[in-house]
């Protein structure tokens, strides 16, 4: 009679992803190295996990800021004259006069942190041969995991800032007043979903409009920013029955900026204006502002590596760098409107 056979507890603890236990050789997932069959074919390709960051795209870089720096700063100016024969008027003069009206200049300074970001990579001697011998270099694929993860809190900074150190970015700053929400529409609604091509073009140019005067008629936004599902919409309903452009097409040639400098508004999507991710957020945000580095900018130290460290059998590398908060000089170039979505 046959002996039954007694699986060890090492063994047991063995299952592939179907929850069949498997009895030969453990699954080696941290090197990459993996049991083919003679009949599987396995794809070498390296499929890295789903992510879009878009900060570069829009927001300019602070760039003479260093390591060693631990905040950045600004200085706004603010300017002041009197009239002649009225206060707020003209400078008239007179030939006779001895005291002509002055002019005065007030600097101030805006100081904001500029935190130190840390992160570093570590694999095993073992585990550096074991990817070697696989064709999978785990070495590579950490380093571009710790720039992954750089480059997602880069995004999350500039866009809405960190709320467990009360920071806020550019959907969210503190300093910006020109927020409210956009009017409801002849269907009593304010949500893009339910509106008109030409009730969009309105919360559009009424933003813009709002931001333009805001800055003194100075600076027309050049840039719209949406939440991903109201530009969704946009981008693929048309105007009319015959099908000859989109809303969004639309929007981007009849606008107040086109029709007063000529120039094409930029209108781009982004994930943090929609209400599931921005934080604290009901409804869909968007938001018109002039992207220059002498009106709103991000301060950023890039990624360092520190020299290669050996502990044991590790190989230990350490990465640092310096993130910013996003500056805002002149608050009055941006606008912010809810309720699109």
């Amino acid at each position: 009679m046959a002996r039954p056979y007694i699986a060890r507890p090492l063994e047991a603890a063995r299952y592939l992803r179907d929850a069949f236990q498997t009895f030969d050789q453990a699954t080696m997932d941290s090197a990459g190295a993996f049991l083919v069959g003679e009949l599987e074919r396995l794809d070498p390709m390296i499929h890295e996990p789903l992510v879009s960051t878009t900060w570069s795209r829009d927001i300019d870089l602070r760039t003479d800021v260093q390591m060693g720096d631990t905040s950045s700063s600004y200085t706004v100016s603010s300017f002041g004259g009197g009239g002649g024969v009225t206060p707020s008027g003209i400078n008239w003069a007179s030939t006779e006069q001895t005291a002509s009206p002055r002019v005065s200049v007030d600097i101030g300074k805006i100081p904001s942190p500029l935190g130190l970001w840390s992160g570093e990579v570590a694999y095993t001697i073992p585990e550096l041969e074991s990817a070697r011998i696989t064709g999978r270099p785990i070495d590579t694929q950490m380093v571009s995991v710790l720039n992954l993860k750089h480059q997602m809190d880069v995004d999350q900074m500039v866009y809405v800032g960190d709320a467990t150190i009360n920071l806020t970015g550019l959907a969210n700053s503190a300093q910006v007043s020109n927020v409210s929400n956009v009017a409801n529409g002849a269907s009593a609604s304010a949500t893009w979903a339910s509106k008109t091509p030409d009730e969009i073009l309105k919360d559009v140019n009424e933003l813009l409009i709002s931001v333009w005067s805001a800055s003194g008629y100075a600076v027309p936004p050049t840039k719209l920013l949406i939440a991903p599902v109201p530009f969704g919409l946009i981008a693929t309903r048309v105007i009319s029955a015959a099908g000859n452009q989109t809303v969004l097409a639309f929007l981007e040639t009849n606008n107040i900026l086109t029709a007063e400098k000529g120039i094409k508004l930029e209108i781009k999507s982004v994930k943090w204006l929609d209400k599931a991710v921005r934080p604290g957020a009901t409804t869909d945000r968007m938001i018109a502002y002039t992207q220059r580095p002498d009106y709103v900018r991000y301060p950023l130290v890039p990624l360092q590596a520190a020299p290669q460290q050996f502990r044991g059998i590790w190989i230990v590398v350490p990465y640092y760098g310096r993130l910013g908060v996003v500056e805002t000089v002149y608050p009055e170039t941006i606008g912010y409107r809810d309720g699109i979505g």
